[in-house]
């Protein structure tokens, strides 16, 4: 069973200063857990520096539904969740994206992508959480 927080940052993006929702999953941030998986990948092309180049998405107007399983913002348009943005704050720029399930006991992510390369990030997750814990962390960061 993984440990979920949802970290509320103020950070300046591109577009100025916002709120932004960063998951952190057992402890490390989700933009160093894909920074990992796609470090190679990003080698091999010539260009480390785009490994990891999210940032927390822009929570203004994210109705809370969004980490539910009922995405609001979704790259793919095949029920992907957008879970992290692009450093310049445009979500669209350069998402990350997963599969977010909920059962009745567990919010599951897996599937994970990156909008703009077809990068293999099998190895990033999948992340199971207990429902309940999960609900807590999005009501503790002021998301539900």
């Amino acid at each position: 069973m993984d440990s979920i927080e949802f970290r509320v940052t103020d950070q300046e993006y591109g577009t100025g200063r916002h709120r932004g929702v960063l998951p952190v999953i057992d402890g490390v941030s989700l933009v160093v857990l894909a920074r990992r998986v796609e470090e190679p990948a990003a080698d091999a092309e010539g260009h480390p520096d785009l490994a990891g180049s999210y940032a927390p998405l822009v929570s203004e107007g994210l109705p809370r539904e969004h980490f539910l399983g009922r995405p609001y913002l979704s790259w793919f348009d095949d029920g992907d969740t957008v879970l992290l943005g692009c450093t310049c704050g445009d979500w669209g720029c350069w998402p990350l994206t997963a599969m977010v399930r909920v059962d009745a006991r567990f919010v599951h992510w897996s599937h994970f992508r990156s909008g703009h390369r077809d990068w293999d990030l099998g190895d990033l997750g999948p992340f199971r959480f207990e429902r309940r814990a999960y609900e807590r962390a999005l009501t503790d960061a002021g998301l539900l």
